[in-house]
């Protein structure tokens, strides 16, 4: 067999195949682990070229070639009882390991196999099974140790494939255990071996992801959450607006949420703020209410917060975008798909108007919102939502005329 295989290096179908040896066989495969495909192909190589730009399976079968490796391939394309019985009975010994691992992952084997007589990015194929049979199962700790011995197999051979396990492995103590110092180490290591690959968009993918991690960490703790936007800046370095218009828009609001939770006090603050509106008005050109509108909500609602909160010389213009925004979001949003989330709204824009002088409209907004809170036990929204119509109260009875003199107290008239 030819060594090493880009076994695992690209997605779908691609990074299950093996390839047949061919004259300068070795030198071509090194530059495919990087993900630098060749001017030309060998001629035997034409349904990997074919599985690399996505073609149908229909297609990529017609190409493979005679031996082995064909016999695997069609396996691969064709996991059925009479392919997994030809690729058993045909191939010898070596292929064993392989053929099972691919029957497990075709449901046609109880347990994927041990990695016996492997090594390097095959040896990592059969442990990357292992570990996906073990998070079936719920065993997330056998998954977690045999993902990092898979990465840490493909490492000195295919730099892509090990890769994408250490990320694997990330994402899995993000999401799973609630490790993010672990998440953020292996999202690094994965980072590190995509440099100069042709693999941009999995790099800035992985930025997304790591500035995930470190915005899940930072419980409010500005280096943590200025990591987080530098990944993201990173990040953006490939998905943009014109390219990758939704996953564009999701890092800026991202962004914006890591800026609007850092302190505003001084200078460098103020700046973020602002960055942020900036960054939600990026995201709100992509994400529309009519074609996603619960992702449009959200970037609006973030919208009309940061602008009560944004350093202006407009801040009346800002109070009053706010309200109309809020507005929109009513319009869409009622309270009985999520309560607590109607009122919140209505206690924001209750605030906005408040500020705006618009009294009488705020206090209405506020008090259904406090109904709201106390009907579904939040006490705390509640009472600030009270202490907001206090205020209104007390500028009420400010702006009141005071009594005449002598006048023997106010009008017993109609109020």
């Amino acid at each position: 067999m030819l060594r090493p295989q880009p076994i695992g290096v690209f997605p779908g179908v691609a990074g299950l195949l093996i390839l047949p040896a061919v004259p300068r066989g070795e030198e071509l495969v090194h530059a495919i682990l990087r993900g630098r495909l060749p001017d030309s192909w060998p001629a035997t190589w034409a349904f990997f070229a074919r599985a690399v730009a996505g073609e149908d399976e229909a297609n990529i079968a017609r190409s493979l070639p005679e031996g082995p490796e064909g016999v695997f391939n069609r396996f691969v394309l064709q996991p059925e009882p009479d392919t997994y019985a030809r690729a058993r009975e045909g191939l010898g010994p070596e292929w064993r390991p392989l053929v099972e691992a691919m029957a497990w992952r075709a449901g046609l084997s109880p347990a994927p196999p041990q990695p016996q007589g492997l090594d390097g990015e095959l040896a990592a194929f059969i442990l990357a099974t292992q570990a996906y049979a073990a998070l079936q199962q719920g065993d997330r700790a056998a998954a977690l140790e045999r993902l990092g011995a898979a990465a840490s197999a493909a490492e000195g051979v295919s730099p892509v494939l090990a890769a994408r396990l250490y990320a694997e492995r990330a994402a899995l103590y993000h999401l799973e255990t609630g490790d993010g110092d672990e998440a953020i180490h292996g999202y690094r290591r994965a980072i590190e071996l995509l440099h100069d690959t042709g693999f941009p968009e999995l790099r800035a993918e992985l930025w997304f992801q790591l500035g995930a991690a470190y915005q899940g960490l930072a419980d409010g703790r500005k280096g943590l959450l200025l990591e987080a936007a530098r990944c993201y800046q990173e990040a953006l370095r490939v998905y943009r607006r014109d390219s990758h218009p939704e996953t564009y828009a999701l890092i800026q609001m991202n962004l914006a949420l890591a800026y609007l939770a850092m302190p505003r006090e001084d200078r460098a603050g103020r700046l973020r703020a602002a960055l942020a509106v900036q960054s939600l008005r990026e995201a709100l050109r992509v994400f529309r209410k009519d074609t996603h509108p619960e992702l449009w909500a959200s970037a609006a609602l973030n919208l009309a917060n940061a602008l009560q909160h944004v350093p202006t010389a407009h801040p009346q213009q800002n109070l009053r975008e706010a309200v109309a925004l809020y507005d929109e979001i009513l319009a869409v949003r009622r309270p009985g798909d999520d309560a607590l989330g109607y009122a919140r709204v209505l206690a924001n824009q209750g605030n906005a108007l408040a500020h705006l002088g618009a009294l009488d409209q705020a206090e209405s907004r506020l008090k259904e919102a406090r109904r709201l809170f106390l009907e579904h036990g939040e006490d705390g929204a509640a009472a600030a939502v009270g202490t907001v119509l206090e205020e209104i109260a007390r500028l009420r009875q400010q702006a009141r005329p005071a009594p005449a003199a002598g006048g023997g107290g106010m009008s017993r008239g109609t109020p």
